[in-house]
């Protein structure tokens, strides 16, 4: 199920049929979005210019197929301009821009670095709708937004860490976060929110935070040099920013020696819900991960497309609600963390 929610809107049914709570959010008060930008004519023969995290991002590959799997059928046209290098990303929204498609939907790694780009699309009248990651100040009010809610997974992260950590009866703990990237909003929102939540459990440190970029391969290769670094002993608990980067640190402990869960081992928390960390919680191994799962907000993403071409006039800006998941509720975000 899709949840949103919209500071100045009341429930309304999608057009995929899913219940959305709106939620406006960005600092915007506005109501309004840029749908004047659509002649209300509908999906059939538009041009999308999709500027989005690669394939090679687990959550990229998963949020890209459900994307154009959900718009295969309404005429649209996609032109995939997907990549996760930062500076390729920011090239191909230029041409993007340049081409000048009916739709640009963006999801970028490098949030300042997009702020040209997003100006250049505004003075060429080629609207533009961002996802996952707010946009820079600067240029909120020149987009639309589908948006997790960053802040909130960064707050179920720590509350995940210190209710496990508590649970273990420890007074104080050390705690290493492998992070996505730092230049992206998405993520400094989350060490925001994951930071406000800590400073209240002072006993528990963060002893190295990394920009491990998103990708679990280096998510192993810092976990394992951490262990090595620290040991069993210097690490008790750890933040993966998804859990395809949280796993990687289970392993690296195990093979440094360390338990992992129980009462005395390592408490390991993810975020953006896969598969793999479910069967983690349901095998103790993780203390819990948080939704954004890349299904979820890829059909979003594309019911507001098909509202915004419809003539819809659909809100600038629609939070996607997030849930905290831990053992006691695992089975309620099964189904829906288990589809990537």
């Amino acid at each position: 199920m899709i949840r949103t929610r919209n500071a100045r809107a009341g429930l309304f049914a999608g057009a995929l049929g899913l219940t959305l709570l709106l939620a406006g959010c960005g600092g915007s008060s506005d109501d309004s979005s840029d749908s004047e930008g659509s002649d209300g004519s509908g999906t059939k023969g538009k041009t999308i210019a999709f500027v989005g995290y690669g394939d090679e991002s687990p959550w990229g590959a998963a949020y890209n197929e459900t994307f154009e799997a959900a718009l295969a059928d309404s005429g649209v046209t996609i032109k995939n301009l997907a990549s996760m290098d930062a500076g390729t990303q920011i090239q191909n929204f230029n041409q993007a821009v340049s081409e000048k498609p009916d739709l640009i939907v963006a999801l970028v790694l490098d949030t300042a670095a997009a702020v040209v780009p997003i100006q250049k699309a505004e003075q060429a009248g080629v609207p533009v709708l961002l996802v996952d990651g707010r946009p820079d100040p600067s240029v909120e009010d020149a987009v639309m937004s589908v948006l997790s809610d960053n802040p909130k997974l960064g707050e179920f992260a720590a509350q995940n860490l210190i209710e496990g950590l508590e649970a273990q009866g420890r007074e104080s703990a050390k705690i290493i976060v492998l992070s996505g990237t730092k230049a992206m909003l998405v993520t400094q929102d989350r060490m925001e929110g994951f930071d406000e939540v800590m400073a209240t459990a002072p006993q528990f440190e963060v002893i190295e935070e990394q920009d491990t970029n998103w990708d679990p391969t280096l998510s192993g290769e810092v976990a394992q040099q951490l262990f090595a670094k620290y040991g069993c002993d210097g690490i008790q608990g750890a933040y993966g920013m998804a859990d395809y980067m949280a796993m990687p640190i289970v392993q690296a402990a195990k093979q440094a020696g360390c338990e992992v869960g129980g009462e005395e081992g390592l408490v390991v928390t993810g975020g953006n819900c896969f598969k793999v960390g479910i069967d983690a919680i349901r095998a103790g191994e993780f203390y819990g991960t948080a939704t954004e799962d890349p299904i979820t907000i890829a059909n979003h993403t594309a019911d507001y497309i098909e509202r915004y071409f419809n003539g819809e006039e659909p809100p600038q800006s629609e939070l996607v609600q997030e849930d905290r998941v831990t053992a006691a509720n695992v089975d309620e975000f099964a189904e829906q963390c288990s589809q990537a």
